[in-house]
């Protein structure tokens, strides 16, 4: 059993609380590979802990305007779907701090008995507006290494489904 995982008598609180996890992510038509680990481990989630996948189409490319303009136009949809309260946010930035799947089991173990919603945050090709990043509770990274749009997403919802797996016990994760 990890060390987070709830004794065998306390494993039915996590029953009572619900836990919405939200993924949103700038970038749309992704390959199928991507969509299909997108959806099975959304799909292997405790039912207490949906993920949800938002995708917002990234801003065009063309029409001259510059990267801070394009950044902005994306920064203000991305805001416009976080709720003034009762969420935390989490923004995916290279430069961001690794964090082990405990360390993510930990936050979701903190965010139940709170009713506290997950968002995370993928930016676009040219990353994340100064705003998100200034508003989420943590810059987190995946690897030190710039990862593909489509691989981040994949690498995350499966991180999310081990560190549920962590705080249900199930010997998915292993030491």
């Amino acid at each position: 059993m990890g060390w987070l995982a709830a004794p065998a008598a306390a494993r039915g609180c996590f029953e009572l609380t619900r836990l919405k996890i939200r993924i949103i992510a700038l970038g749309h038509r992704m390959p199928q590979w991507v969509r299909d680990v997108t959806q099975e481990y959304s799909q292997r989630m405790p039912r207490e802990m949906p993920v949800e996948l938002i995708e917002l189409k990234p801003e065009a490319r063309s029409g001259g305007r510059t990267t801070e303009q394009l950044l902005e136009a994306e920064a203000q949809r991305i805001l416009s779907i976080l709720p003034d309260h009762g969420m935390m946010l989490y923004a995916l930035d290279e430069h961001g701090t690794l964090w082990s799947t405990h360390d993510l089991a930990k936050t979701m173990q903190n965010a139940l008995p709170q009713g506290t919603d997950l968002y995370f945050v993928i930016g676009s090709a040219d990353g994340l507006h100064p705003r998100i990043k200034q508003r989420a509770q943590s810059l987190l990274s995946l690897s030190r290494m710039t990862l593909p749009h489509g691989m981040a997403r994949a690498i995350l919802v499966e991180q999310l489904y081990r560190a549920a797996m962590v705080l249900k016990g199930h010997p998915y994760h292993r030491e």
